[in-house]
């Protein structure tokens, strides 16, 4: 069984490449999760697969709750597959307490790069750039799921302190001071379509006379902004004039 928790689209992409290729299911957490869902029963004889981007070098805590809530029969085996713009850092040993509480067998962590996709701090890629970009991971998926179909261990990573770093200290200030809904706003653009309050994950958009409104309980997944049909959505002033990046594309 493949769950995931997607954004913007990338680990959506990834999971689904992976269901094809292993002939598996996928459960799309975000749906969970904008129902209220605190957490899940799953049962599977094939080996757990949690596939979700990177948020400042681990899986989203958003993500990481709901799976410390839920409970899971059959496989033991726990395979993480984690989209990122450059690196996830040191999130594989941050996973091994979370396998630990749930008695999951932790077989690896790999590390998908995509096309960038959080605006609120860094550059999205424009069009041709991110097709190329996604080109590059499908060998990279194709092996994984090879690796897991034959329950083998993905490759290790090679830590360093910088690792270390980013997925501790830095990722505790990242959600300290930058995870928070009040940076967003809209412009003149916006027409009330509510593409915004569907796409939420958390549920945490609602539209007050024809105009988006976010609630306080934001995961910065970028859905609302970069999804815009309109672009008419901005993070402060830091997503001015940006590329906006959001993977449709089918398997």
């Amino acid at each position: 069984m493949i769950l995931y928790f997607s954004g913007t689209g990338n680990s959506r992409y990834a999971a689904e490449y992976l269901a094809k290729l292993t002939e598996d299911e996928t459960v799309d957490i975000g749906n969970l999760l904008k129902a209220h869902d605190k957490g899940g029963n799953f049962t599977s004889e094939k080996p757990f697969v949690f596939v979700c981007p990177v948020y400042s070098w681990r899986i989203p805590r958003v993500f990481e709750t709901f799976l410390s809530a839920s409970t899971f029969h059959g496989s033991r085996d726990a395979y993480f597959v984690i989209t990122c713009g450059g690196d996830i850092g040191n999130a594989e040993a941050h996973l091994l307490s979370l396998c630990r509480k749930k008695d999951f067998h932790l077989k690896g962590a790999a590390e998908v790069v995509m096309p960038e996709n959080y605006i609120a701090m860094f550059t999205a890629p424009k069009k041709e750039e991110a097709e190329q970009i996604l080109e590059a991971a499908v060998p990279v998926l194709s092996e994984t799921a090879r690796r897991i179909k034959n329950r083998a261990h993905l490759p290790e990573k090679k830590i360093s302190i910088i690792d270390r770093l980013k997925s501790g200290i830095v990722n505790t200030c990242f959600y300290t001071f930058c995870v928070k809904a009040k940076g967003f706003r809209i412009t003149e653009s916006c027409t009330g379509c509510g593409t915004c309050q569907r796409l939420c994950p958390l549920d945490n958009i609602r539209m007050k006379e024809g105009r988006p409104v976010w609630g306080k309980n934001c995961t910065h997944c970028m859905a609302c902004i970069c999804r815009c049909p309109e672009e008419a959505i901005e993070y402060k002033n830091v997503s001015c004039g940006k590329v906006r990046y959001y993977n449709d594309r089918k398997i």
